[in-house]
């Protein structure tokens, strides 16, 4: 395998990653997540030496979509804690009327 398909294939992997976390599909989420991980291993184990023509491009795909995963996380963490807040009879979300984060035992 080669860089450049290396990094074709994790960026197809988060793209799946990324469809899955909208769709909320955990089944799909954790299969894509997997399999990046062994792409990134793998990709990982490849020698050094010169670099292909276009694999800092795709690298700085993988990137882009890397992060854009992260913000998706990040949004779905939001929302659960959210929730939570609200089951547990704190719709605030921890803050006060005065501005200070309420304090917990």
């Amino acid at each position: 395998m080669t860089r450049r398909d290396g990094l074709i294939k994790v960026i197809d992997l988060l793209h799946a990653e990324i469809a899955a976390m909208k769709s909320s599909d955990v089944d799909a989420l954790d299969k894509a997540t997997n399999a990046k991980l062994a792409a990134l291993n793998e990709l990982a184990a490849i020698d050094g030496g010169m670099l292909e023509p276009g694999v800092r491009e795709l690298a700085e795909e993988a990137h882009r979509l890397n992060e854009t995963a992260r913000i998706y996380c990040n949004l779905m963490a939001a929302n659960v804690r959210r929730r939570l807040q609200i089951l547990a009879g704190d719709a605030a979300g921890g803050y006060r009327a005065n501005g200070h984060l309420a304090a917990y035992a």
